[in-house]
């Protein structure tokens, strides 16, 4: 079974982080979806602009501030991923919490430096 990422928050803008993380899987050779505000392509992923129930997420990666992340709760429990990660900016004690209480692990990291060092 492929395990796949969901960047959430993703960005067709070049200089966000999480387009830069689409493409930095990509290089890696990881099966990527991605959700944002518009619809458009990066690296050849499609950025979808609804909560798809997407199978098989390994990892969410979040590129959403806290509140921002209220509306999309529901709907990463829903997905069942191994872990979620709260990439600078993210941060969510409540969020972190709820995850917890669903068995699911979080991590305060950078999916970018993450993927550079070999720890993702």
């Amino acid at each position: 079974m492929t395990k796949i990422t969901l960047v959430l928050g993703a960005s067709l803008k070049e200089d966000r982080y999480s387009n830069r993380a689409i493409k930095s899987l990509k290089n890696k050779k990881k099966a990527v979806v991605a959700v944002g505000l518009k619809k458009g392509t990066v690296a050849n992923v499609a950025i979808d602009t609804e909560q798809l129930p997407y199978e098989n997420i390994d990892t969410v990666t979040l590129y959403l501030n806290p509140k921002r992340q209220e509306e999309h709760y529901r709907y990463i429990l829903s997905l069942m991923p191994r872990r979620v990660i709260f990439n600078p900016g993210t941060e969510n004690t409540a969020f972190e919490k709820l995850l917890l209480e669903n068995k699911i692990e979080s991590e305060v990291a950078c999916t970018l430096v993450l993927l550079a060092t070999n720890q993702y």
